[in-house]
């Protein structure tokens, strides 16, 4: 992990698409600027984890699915 202090209003630069800039700093909280290319997804870290566990439950569902219809389709007997 790379660790930068910032000052307010600095930003840095991500493989030179993406800048994020400190726009705020209220208390224990920071507030923060990101400038990227409209097909880059920026999601909160909890909803990241939030997408990829249901993504994993739905993919999950579907092998249980596709399972089902084969065993279905293709009796072992």
């Amino acid at each position: 992990m790379l660790v930068l202090t910032r000052k307010l209003e600095e930003s840095l630069v991500i493989n030179e698409k993406i800048i994020v800039t400190v726009l705020g700093v209220e208390g224990d909280r920071v507030k923060l600027g990101i400038e990227a290319p409209k097909h880059i997804k920026i999601h909160r870290k909890e909803i990241y984890d939030a997408i990829m566990n249901e993504n994993a439950a739905a993919a999950e569902l579907n092998k249980e699915a596709a399972d089902s219809i084969l065993e279905f389709l293709l009796p072992k007997d």
